[in-house]
């Protein structure tokens, strides 16, 4: 196995995720799909650095990883359907309440 191509799929796939979050600011559900895509990422190396170094850790970490994408998808959710009933619209440029 040659990991050297994995990693820079891996590497493709961070890029553009990190490319979406910068370049998609306007609508929140948009902005969520580039971290999804990153988190596709992580899951990668976890699995191919499992299984260069022929140890079982990266694999148990990569079975994690589906589990907080649900939770961050889930959470995020719910703070989509609050901002919606409170402010109407779930545009980026019109919620800035929300900062600390």
């Amino acid at each position: 196995m040659d990991p050297i191509k994995y990693f820079t799929f891996s590497m493709i796939i961070s890029i553009s995720g990190i490319r979406g979050i910068l370049l998609n600011r306007r609508n929140i559900p948009i902005m969520s799909m580039p971290i999804e895509s990153m988190l596709l990422d992580v899951n990668v190396n976890f699995l191919v650095f499992s299984v260069s170094s022929d140890d079982m850790m990266g694999q148990s970490f990569a079975s994690l990883i589906p589990t907080v994408a649900a939770a961050e998808s889930a959470i995020g959710l719910a703070i989509f359907v609050i901002t919606f009933r409170v402010r109407g619209t779930i545009v980026v440029e019109f919620i800035n309440s929300i900062q600390g």
